[in-house]
This record gives C-alpha cells, sequence and structure tokens, in this order.
C-alpha cells in the first residue's frame, strides 16, 4: 500500500469528520471507514459502554488497537477525536495515508458537540469543554498533513476545497 491511498480525517467531535468524510469518498469513488463504527462492531459495545465499563484509559487502548489495525486502500477514514492521543494508532495512519485536519474554532465547536458523555466522548473526569479543546488541537495540528479551516464553510464547499488541494497532488 503506498502512501496517498488513503485520506485520514482527524478533528475535535462534531468536527463534520464522517458528513465530510462521506461526501468525499462518493466524489473520489473511494470507501469510507468509520473507526467509531469498527471499535463498536469488535468490541460489539457502544463507545460510552466501553468508556463506563473500561474507563478512560481501557477505552483509549482498544482505540489505539483498533485504528493502528485499519487496512484499507482508496478509503476516506474518518476516526474519533481522540484518535489523536494514541501513537500507534497516528504512525499507522501516516504510513497509509494523507492526514487532513479538519479545524473548527471554539465557539462554532461547543455550539455542535452537544452531550460529551452520550456521544461518546473520552474526556477525562472534571474536564471542560475549553480544556478538551485546548488538550487535542496541539495533537491535530501535529499529525496534519493538511489543515482545513472550516469556519463558515458548509460541508459540501470543505469537501470542493479539499478536492481542490488534493487534484494538485500527486494523489
Amino acid at each position: 500500500m503506498t502512501k496517498g491511498s488513503n485520506i485520514i480525517l482527524i478533528g475535535m467531535p462534531a468536527s463534520g469528520k464522517s458528513m465530510v468524510g462521506v461526501l468525499l469518498a462518493k466524489r473520489l469513488g473511494y470507501s469510507f471507514v468509520d473507526t467509531d463504527l469498527v471499535i463498536q462492531n469488535r468490541e460489539k459495545r457502544l463507545l460510552r459502554e466501553i468508556i463506563r465499563q473500561e474507563g478512560l484509559d481501557g477505552f483509549l487502548q482498544i482505540e489505539n488497537r483498533v485504528n493502528a489495525e485499519v487496512q484499507a486502500e482508496r478509503s476516506v477514514i474518518a476516526p474519533g477525536g481522540s484518535a489523536v492521543y494514541g501513537r500507534e494508532a497516528m504512525e499507522h495512519f501516516r504510513s497509509i495515508g494523507l492526514v487532513v485536519y479538519l479545524k473548527v474554532g471554539y465557539d462554532d465547536w461547543k455550539e455542535r458537540v452537544g452531550d460529551l458523555k452520550e456521544r461518546g466522548v473520552a474526556v477525562k473526569e472534571g474536564m471542560t469543554l475549553l480544556d478538551l479543546y485546548r488538550e487535542r488541537v496541539p495533537y491535530y495540528e501535529k499529525y496534519a498533513d493538511i489543515t482545513i479551516d472550516e469556519a463558515g464553510k458548509s460541508a459540501g464547499r470543505v469537501v470542493e476545497e479539499l478536492e481542490e488541494i488534493l487534484s494538485g497532488m500527486k494523489f
């Protein structure tokens, strides 16, 4: 598998990874992989159940392991927002594709995200939304090959922008 055969979308929960991912996959004729669904399928539990039963550290270990084992070609892959905590997973993703950070500003993100526990978001006890945002953004920036700022853009516009960038690359 050559570097660049996949596109991996990273970003905060509710940043639109799944929506943009599905649209982009359709446009490119790629498959779409939502790794949260892969984790739930393998574990036979919802993300929030895994977090409740295994604790945050246990969930992150499962997430890292499952993500590091993802095998895909010509796919748009949308891992959960906490995937960036898993070094092995992120090294794997960078080896099988182009990592795109869907950047959403804090105020927009706060409006989108809703109930963290219901969504199955990996968040430390007592951590505020702002704490979580500030903790994760440096990881997204570290692993991103490309950053797309979503400010004021629809999912369709984000996909168009990504397509323009990709068309200018040997991809």
